[in-house]
């Protein structure tokens, strides 16, 4: 756990989440327990990006924030904006994200055109996230941001924004071909095969029940509720690795066609 120390600026998106300074000097972009969409992202966010590190994904680091009263009440930016009314950002234990690269230590981008894409460095790791997404059963989009330091030329992708995985407060898995994908095929041009898929797929299919509760641990009580139900949603979670492939696959013979070159090589090999 963290303390925050300072707010910077409220920040794009649904979850109506802040940049704060906190005391180890790194900046954090918090989600707060009364966030519009549902209390459960944050557990959401931490757990998920817990289980993508242990497939060695590109996440951000994570922590749970205290954000005290005294903060709150004397930065009134930290607020939450509904539809007719403004309340205070909720103090006590916040979920943070670290931003990925410090403000002044080069360029973060939510966006890049398809013609900078080539200048994405782990460009393979698009395939690793989406194994992920499609074990959680993320029902949104898949975010990432890319990052350049000074006088670096080519782009790090980071995947942010977990809070949509086991369909946000729902914790349920109704699995669509087309959710949590990346909405641009050109991530994917390069997937060939399952072995592009490698080694997060293995990873992911190997995670045991001992390590779903390590990455569930410490995941405060007050963002989600009755402990019954994360016991359940990581039963479900196990059980599910089985499907990682089969989900994988239904995204392949989709309208959206996302990966060429795969269909490519099993031509070749019927045409041999």
């Amino acid at each position: 756990m963290i303390r925050a120390v300072q707010h910077v600026q409220r920040m794009r998106g649904g979850a109506q989440s802040h940049l704060m300074r906190c005391e180890d000097g790194h900046f954090y972009v918090v989600k707060f327990q009364n966030n519009p969409q549902h209390r459960r992202v944050l557990a959401n966010e931490l757990l998920a990006t817990r289980l993508a590190e242990r497939a060695g994904l590109p996440v951000p680091q994570t922590d749970v924030v205290e954000v005290n009263d005294w903060l709150v009440r004397n930065s009134p930016e930290l607020a939450m904006q509904f539809s007719g009314k403004v309340e205070p950002c909720s103090s006590g234990l916040n979920f943070g994200a670290r931003y990925v690269l410090d403000p002044f230590a080069g360029q973060v981008l939510d966006y890049l055109p398809e013609s900078a894409l080539d200048r994405v460095k782990n460009a393979a790791a698009f395939a690793g996230i989406l194994c992920l997404d499609k074990w959680t059963c993320n029902a949104n989009g898949r975010q990432a941001v890319f990052a350049r330091k000074a006088r670096e030329r080519k782009y790090a992708a980071t995947f942010i924004d977990q809070g949509y995985c086991f369909n946000a407060g729902e914790w349920n898995f109704p699995d669509s071909p087309l959710r949590g994908v990346y909405s641009r095929n050109e991530v994917y041009k390069d997937v060939a095969g399952w072995e592009s898929f490698e080694p997060w797929l293995t990873r992911c299919e190997l995670m045991t029940p001992e390590t779903l509760a390590e990455c569930a641990d410490g995941v405060p009580t007050e963002w989600y509720g009755d402990p019954d139900d994360l016991e359940r949603l990581l039963a479900q979670l196990d059980q599910r690795r089985a499907r990682i492939r089969e989900l994988i696959w239904a995204f392949k013979e989709s309208s959206r066609d996302p990966f060429p070159a795969w269909t490519k090589t099993q031509m070749a090999v019927r045409a041999n």
